[in-house]
């Protein structure tokens, strides 16, 4: 038997239906932000993400998914879509469009790690960046943002932490002073942070080694090493974020795993999630564009949410559910019903009801997949419903069943058929 590949999985129903309706409440908060949708390719020259991402990083390192293409162009699946969203910035000069460039995607991206809960190899994200401005006031609604989208799917108890990584005016000599430190320390840690320690110091802050922290929180804090500048950007992010009255919690060692961000970080982490407790990362990267081969400066600040643990986060919250089942079931019984019941279910689904329609001949078999498929109610169509010009329409949950008119049915079964929202 052929089965899916490890770190990928097939999502079905009910969980697809949690999916489309956190997809859907992530769309409606986009748009009354003005945010545009954008589509990137599944698949990138891989030189986009070595210069993007960072070569020394574990994704670009260890997690990519590569290969030569037939003209010898190395190729890769996104890994993430912050660098394919710039690239496209670049290539289409959306710098000359008027204002700041708000975009949004959502998709799945690819990285080879090892696959344990909420972390796939193929996974979704559902993301935006907004390009054009250097200001803090951006920064505080990208987060606001955030916590629109997950406030309308109905996740609570998610807490924000923030943080400043510096600029390239100030950061370099904080990587000095943390490697300066580390070389004493880094035979205490885990081997991913010995090697870390040389080629990439700053994502040592970001190990989830247990074992590794109390070494971690005694090494220096980035935010006692911030040039005039990157102090007063991030103080009024945090004064942006208090008028709005979003909480958060300042983390020094809060650092993204990516090399292009700069100044502001942040992370929303939920404890339904364990160890894996990230539902959300972003930050700044106003050096980016330039880094990816653009003329013009392109300040910017994204996110992105991983869906599969948002998804995760809303079913254990609601302990499972059930798939929601047709709003209408119809049982024709004979030929002449069965024509009728086609027609009358393409005239309903037009109303907007989701609508079933039974192959059994027999009424007992019909009611019985009615029940089993959760349907609210049943139409019951025979030739004295056909001759009388009435149908016999059942609740299910009650099993009260009354005649009604053609004009009746849909008012009827609305009335106590609402749509299933994302949020409980």
């Amino acid at each position: 038997m052929i089965k899916a590949i490890r770190g990928t999985r097939d999502i079905l129903p009910p969980s697809s239906a949690v999916w489309n309706g956190v997809e859907a409440s992530a769309r409606e908060v986009f748009r009354t932000f003005n945010y545009q949708e954008i589509r990137t390719p599944l698949f990138e020259e891989t030189v986009l993400f070595a210069r993007g991402v960072g070569a020394e990083t574990d994704i670009v390192s260890k997690e990519m998914y590569s290969w030569e293409d037939r003209d010898g162009t190395s190729i890769t699946l996104r890994p993430e879509n912050t660098a394919s969203v710039i690239r496209s910035y670049i290539e289409h000069r959306m710098d000359q469009w008027v204002g700041v460039k708000k975009l949004y995607y959502m998709g799945p991206m690819f990285r080879r790690e090892r696959p344990q809960k909420g972390r796939y190899r193929q996974f979704f994200q559902i993301g935006a960046e907004c390009i054009g401005s250097e200001s803090p006031l951006i920064d505080a609604e990208v987060i606001e943002l955030v916590v629109e989208i997950l406030e309308r799917c109905g996740v609570e108890g998610a807490k924000l932490l923030v943080n400043s990584v510096g600029c390239p005016r100030c950061r370099p000599s904080f990587i000095e002073t943390l490697k300066a430190s580390l070389q004493a320390v880094k035979g205490n840690m885990c081997e991913d942070c010995q090697r870390r320690a040389d080629t990439n110091a700053l994502r040592v802050l970001d190990c989830k080694v247990e074992a590794d922290q109390p070494v971690i929180d005694a090494l220096p804090s980035i935010l006692d090493h911030l040039c005039g500048e990157c102090s007063t950007h991030f103080a009024t992010v945090k004064e942006l974020l208090e008028a709005r009255g979003i909480a958060y919690e300042v983390k020094p060692r809060l650092v993204r795993g990516l090399d292009y961000y700069t100044k502001t970080t942040f992370e929303f982490v939920h404890g339904a999630l364990g160890a894996q407790s990230a539902v959300c990362g972003g930050g700044r990267y106003d050096g980016l564009a330039e880094s990816l081969g653009s003329r013009v400066a392109a300040p910017g600040i994204g996110f992105s949410i991983g869906e599969d643990r948002l998804v995760m986060t809303i079913e254990e919250a609601r302990g499972g559910e059930t798939a929601a089942g047709p709003d209408l079931f119809i049982a024709p019984m004979g030929d002449a019903a069965q024509k009728h019941a086609a027609v009358l279910a393409r005239d309903l689904r037009r109303e907007g009801l989701v609508v079933e329609v039974s192959s059994d001949r027999k009424l007992k078999r019909a009611l019985e997949t009615a029940n089993k498929t959760a349907a609210r109610w049943t139409l019951i169509l025979g030739d004295d419903e056909l001759a009388a010009g009435t149908y016999s329409l059942k609740a299910m949950a009650s099993g009260e069943q009354r005649s009604v008119k053609r004009e009746e049915i849909a008012p009827a079964v609305k009335r106590l058929t609402a749509p299933v929202a994302v949020q409980s």
